[in-house]
């Protein structure tokens, strides 16, 4: 089934054009990210755990830690415990002690289940790589510039509201 897009071009400048074109991703994306969880026995949430602890440098400083996966994913410390627990026993994550302060827990994705990832996406990446090749590299720097203005605004708004 082919996602429902406006084409438009006149639409370019259109606010109401992007926010249709951007629900229609977030439903793309969204159903990769279910069906994943679902063939591995895991809750969408855990997924959205996975990517936060896979790519931390979008999100922290440094390691992710079970207390700010908790703010990221705005859950109860219970479910964030529920969450790893999961990760850990279905072998996508291990719960590490910091050497420097045994007290601070790292949560690490493992390689053998960023491989598995990797092999379950790869139609994304080239998906996202045959999109990408339609664009010249001043057009992608352009569309990345917006993509990263959008989601600092986005984060910003969240911030207001919290």
């Amino acid at each position: 089934m082919q996602p429902r897009s406006s084409e438009n071009p006149d639409q370019a400048s259109d606010l109401f054009a992007y926010a249709v074109e951007l629900r229609t991703l977030n439903r793309e994306l969204n159903r990769s990210t279910q069906d994943f969880a679902h063939q591995h026995g895991l809750h969408s949430t855990d997924v959205h755990a996975l990517a936060l602890i896979m790519d931390p440098s979008a999100s922290s400083d440094g390691p992710v830690t079970p207390s700010h996966l908790r703010e990221e994913l705005g859950l109860t410390s219970g479910a964030i415990t529920a969450c790893l627990d999961r990760l850990q026993r279905s072998g996508h994550v291990s719960r590490v002690r910091d050497t420097a302060d045994r007290r601070v827990v790292h949560l690490v994705y493992r390689p053998e289940a960023r491989a598995l990832a990797r092999e379950y996406f790869s139609p994304l990446a080239r998906a996202t790589e045959t999109a990408r090749s339609q664009f010249t590299p001043e057009q992608l720097t352009t569309i990345a510039a917006f993509l990263r203005a959008l989601n600092a605004e986005l984060a910003a708004a969240h911030e207001t509201r919290a």
